[in-house]
């Protein structure tokens, strides 16, 4: 049975998408069974893997309103082993449409129960906010990632989000756990993301990734070519972390037999 994983935190611009696209396509190079889902409104999962979210008839949008099967709608993407289910702009409208709905919170859960048993790993690409469906992506999860931005206001908004999980936890998902908290845009040259990374890892100490997502002009590049940064430039220091972080997951869930001292490939010796 896959493990399902949330990418979730409220706050725009943490690198939350960037993160799903290329986690789910590193796991999908280690040749891990992968579906990306994208449950964000602005399809930029979708569009990021190579589909025009305008082309897009049918989405997740139908899956939970409309009950149309899951597995009719995955699309195959040019990264071997890795899937997605995509999103289009109506996703805004789910909302209001769930308001009555019985058991809205865990309407996701409904549809990825269908599917879950045919991937290795789920991947949710959640909204920048935290409404219901993101609530309905923490529900259907089996854990969560927080991506954290390597500046000034990093934990801004953050124990708001982890509130909302513990709710999660108490009402709806008793076995949703942190997967990990993923320092972002990290710059080595500056005093400043260095201070937060120390300090975030002092807060939560074993709760954050060793990996560190740096900034990278790439990064930021390959999504206007459709591509993940594997396909895009797999040599690149986004690349090489996102794959750092796709092997430190495989070994906190014993999924890889890789020696502690083999798990990171040293990124500062790589620039």
């Amino acid at each position: 049975m896959g493990k399902v994983i949330a990418v979730a935190n409220q706050k725009g611009g943490v690198g939350k998408t960037t993160t799903a696209i290329n986690l789910s396509a590193s796991l999908a190079v280690l040749e891990k069974k992968t579906l990306l889902i994208d449950a964000d409104p602005q399809a930029n999962a979708t569009s990021g893997v190579g589909f025009n979210p305008q082309n897009i008839k049918t989405s997740i949008y139908e899956c939970i309103i409309d009950d149309v099967e899951p597995k009719d709608i995955i699309l195959n993407t040019t990264t071997p082993f890795l899937d997605l289910i995509p999103a289009h702009i109506d996703l805004v409208g789910a909302e209001i449409e769930m308001i009555n709905l019985p058991n809205r919170e865990k309407m996701m859960r409904k549809v990825i129960a269908k599917i879950k048993d045919e991937y290795d790993f789920i991947i949710i690409d959640c909204s920048p906010s935290l409404g219901l469906i993101t609530v309905n992506s923490l529900t259907a999860a089996d854990s969560v990632i927080i991506p954290v931005q390597c500046e000034y206001f990093a934990l801004e908004g953050l124990g708001k989000l982890l509130n909302t999980i513990r709710i999660v936890q108490s009402r709806l998902n008793e076995k949703l756990e942190i997967e990990g908290i993923l320092l972002t845009m990290y710059d080595s040259r500056l005093r400043l993301a260095k201070q937060v990374v120390e300090d975030v890892r002092t807060h939560f100490q074993q709760m954050v990734f060793e990996t560190l997502i740096y900034r990278n002009t790439k990064l930021g590049e390959a999504p206007s070519f459709g591509e993940t940064i594997i396909m895009h430039d797999a040599n690149c220091t986004g690349a090489l972390n996102y794959l750092n972080l796709a092997r430190e997951i495989l070994q906190k869930n014993n999924l890889t037999k890789i020696d502690a001292s083999e798990k990171l490939i040293d990124i500062e010796n790589e620039r």
